[in-house]
């Protein structure tokens, strides 16, 4: 097993089954970034919940939470900070986050020197539209920040080559709970299970994505969602 890697983990589906992976071959050290999105609560109390599922109990250490407020940066009306994230297949370029790589990145960067890791994990798909998920960037970045911090880092994309059903079907492989992961923009719908837990909207293109990565996979959705699909609606 190599030295310790610093995976960005927010309890989505992508990052969940990275941090799964990475953990195969290195220690990995979790960090989650708060930004003041709507749906972050709802991410952060699933993580603890996906902890301490069997995958990953005792094989990862415990994640590192840091505040790095966007709330001065982002208008109160913006749909992130309101949770009302544009329709169900509203292409991606209408949910870009301007900066969103940029902090995590150099969030990540401050969090590995303090900690002693010298690689950052993130996990984009393949064809990511975004300009802050190229190779430029991360390479950009990575000189950046070793630059800047005095230390040599390397920033890593594993899955940059995979799409939604390649994950999933990887992380039905490494026994990845599935249904404790949180890919949604909203900011949670609750008392739709007996749980009580926030659930799914549905409706967000996250959730279509999500939707349509396990379809694709061939693999059942164990997802609670709150409202059925909209395209099944019209049919």
């Amino acid at each position: 097993m190599t030295g310790r890697t610093l995976v960005l983990l927010s309890s989505g589906l992508d990052s969940t089954v990275l941090a799964a992976h990475e953990a195969q071959s290195s220690a990995v050290l979790p960090v989650y970034v708060r930004v003041g999105l709507a749906w972050e609560p709802a991410e952060w109390d699933m993580l603890g919940r996906l902890l301490a599922a069997p995958v990953f109990e005792g094989k990862i250490e415990s994640p590192r939470r840091v505040e790095f407020s966007m709330r001065d940066v982002y208008p109160p009306t913006h749909w992130g900070m309101l949770g009302v994230p544009p329709a169900y297949d509203t292409p991606d370029d209408d949910v870009f986050l301007p900066g969103r790589n940029l902090v995590l990145l150099t969030v990540a960067g401050v969090v590995a020197v303090a900690t002693g890791a010298t690689r950052i994990v993130m996990g984009p798909l393949a064809g990511s539209p975004f300009p802050d998920a190229t190779p430029e960037f991360f390479a950009a970045m990575a000189c950046a920040l070793s630059i800047g911090l005095d230390r040599p880092l390397e920033i890593a994309t594993p899955l940059v080559t995979w799409n939604k059903a390649d994950v999933i079907r990887r992380g039905l492989e490494l026994g990845v709970p599935f249904d404790l992961t949180w890919s949604c923009m909203s900011a949670g719908s609750t008392g739709s299970t007996s749980s009580g837990y926030a659930v799914h909207c549905g409706l967000c293109s996250k959730c279509r994505e999500r939707r349509d990565g396990f379809a694709a996979a061939g693999i059942t959705d164990p997802t609670a969602y709150a409202n059925p699909s909209p395209r099944n609606s019209k049919l």
